[in-house]
């Protein structure tokens, strides 16, 4: 049903018009919502802020991982999602790897990127000319702007001018090429390509024969550049299990990355594994967890083929395994400062840089994948996976803790199955 002015509404006229409308006034749709306030109405009033037309909390579950040895500090990490196996994972890789040298993090670049887009009806040589004899004067128009960024080692590096007029009739883009420090840096980034295209129109006006029409300016969250590193190594002895030798194990190990690498349908469900361990520290440490996403995406799949963001290969009696990504995060502004989550997160990381966040999120993605592969290639990811469902398949039955306790018990040695729980529990 349509609605006017809904956004004006106070919160408890958008749900009386919600539930009259959707629910038939039933007041368990009202109580779902309201349980979920905080009793701090305060705390409530700064959440019903971050975003519009909001009605109450949607909460994930919000866990660490200790153990994390990165480049030689021990780091418990924060996580917050919602699927079961996640945060056991990722502590049980960060233990694996405890003794063995922990995982080695490394910023590779930090450039981001930001374009405007336009068109051109006229010469390209004219328009060469043009940006060169005005590239400065582009720059300088946002000076002004950059004062702040430029003070903690940021702002604007380079900026250039690229033909896409083979993709595209008449299309061109300046590209710009920054750096935000510990910023994220996408209001900085957008700021900045409105202000110089103001500028870009103002000059092309004055001095171009043809026409330039601006169609946009806006930050891209494809930063190929903006990457980050994270591996292990250690002896192949070492990883040896009650069914593989170390030499089987790793080169079966390298083995399942590599088909991640070759085929596509697996490098897809392989990435999702890596992006587990990303996206949840992402979210905790109240990051855009979407761009992080379509970044890692797009990299993946940027010489035409998606592929593996993890590599393994076994040299000199070593499994080297790392993961190679772009990650564009920050650790001030947005609402760094005002979630108190989040602020809680970024103490429990020993308040890092961005960079430092870049680190850790790798080593975390990392893990992810190597908890998951090391499942594939031993006991099959059920076992483990559906043992961490146990407990919202109990939750789901609403089984007593006498009934919780006989579960976890029996199926200590079985695999988790939901139509074998109920019959445990005699439930039609």
């Amino acid at each position: 049903m349509q609605v006017n002015g809904f956004s004006k509404l106070s919160k408890q006229a958008k749900i009386d018009w919600l539930l009259q409308t959707y629910f038939k006034n039933n007041t368990d749709a009202r109580r779902v919502l309201e349980q979920y306030w905080h009793d701090d109405a305060d705390l409530q009033e700064l959440h019903d802020g971050f975003i519009e037309n909001t009605l109450t909390n949607f909460y994930l579950p919000y866990a660490v991982a200790p153990n994390f040895l990165i480049n030689g500090k021990i780091y418990t990490i924060p996580m917050a999602i919602e699927e079961s196996s996640v945060v056991a994972a990722a502590s049980k890789a960060a233990k694996f790897w405890l003794d063995k040298g922990g995982f080695k993090s490394e910023v590779i670049d930090t450039e981001k990127l930001g374009h405007i887009h336009f068109t051109y009806t006229g010469s390209t040589a004219e328009l060469i000319q043009f940006f060169r004899q005005n590239r400065d004067k582009i720059l300088q128009s946002v000076a002004g702007m950059q004062a702040n960024m430029q003070k903690r080692g940021g702002g604007v590096k380079d900026i250039n001018l690229i033909d896409k007029t083979g993709a595209m009739w008449d299309y061109y883009q300046i590209e710009f090429q920054f750096d935000t420090a510990d910023a994220m840096g996408a209001n900085f980034i957008n700021s900045v390509l409105e202000e110089a295209a103001e500028s870009l129109q103002d000059l092309a006006q004055k001095q171009l024969t043809g026409k330039l029409e601006i169609i946009m300016r806006i930050l891209s969250n494809y930063t190929p550049d903006c990457r980050v590193k994270a591996s292990v190594s250690c002896p192949v002895d070492v990883l040896q299990t009650a069914n593989l030798s170390g030499e089987a194990y790793a080169r079966k190990f390298a083995q399942a990355i590599q088909i991640a690498e070759v085929e596509p349908y697996r490098a897809v469900t392989h990435n999702k594994g890596i992006m587990n361990g990303v996206d949840a520290v992402v979210i905790a440490t109240g990051n855009d967890f979407r761009a992080v996403e379509a970044n890692a995406h797009a990299y993946a799949g940027r010489n035409g083929q998606y592929t593996s963001l993890s590599h393994a290969e076994i040299k000199n009696g070593r499994l080297h395994y790392w993961l190679d990504m772009p990650l564009a995060v920050g650790t001030v502004g947005g609402i760094t400062a005002i979630h108190p989550l989040v602020r809680f997160s970024l103490q429990l990381l020993q308040n890092p840089s961005a960079k430092d966040l870049m680190q850790i999120i790798a080593a975390s993605g990392l893990a992810q994948n190597f908890a998951a592969v090391n499942s594939l290639i031993t006991d099959g990811i059920q076992k483990g996976h559906m043992k961490m469902h146990l407990n919202n398949l109990l939750s789901f039955l609403k089984a007593t803790p006498e009934e919780r306790q006989k579960a976890e018990k029996y199926f200590a040695d079985k695999k988790v199955s939901f139509r074998a729980l109920k019959d445990l529990l005699g439930r039609d």
